[in-house]
């Protein structure tokens, strides 16, 4: 992604300025947290898109009549 937005070169020199920021004993902690929160994003969505087909009708041409007659 970062490749994208400021080039290959742009990419290098970001990744070197966060090793010069941040040090090398704290890059693998700082990656590890960023994926373990990439993959609770993942399950939140996931779980959202579940909820979402449980609750929709079983025939989408039958729609649910809120107000029984």
């Amino acid at each position: 992604m970062i490749a994208e937005i400021f080039g290959m070169d742009g990419a290098i020199v970001a990744v070197i300025a966060v090793a010069v920021l941040f040090g090398a004993k704290k890059l693998p902690e700082m990656a590890r947290s960023i994926g373990r929160a990439q993959g609770e994003f993942k399950k939140g969505v996931q779980e959202g898109h579940r909820t979402d087909e449980a609750e929709r009708p079983a025939d989408p041409g039958d729609p649910i009549d809120p107000e029984p007659r």
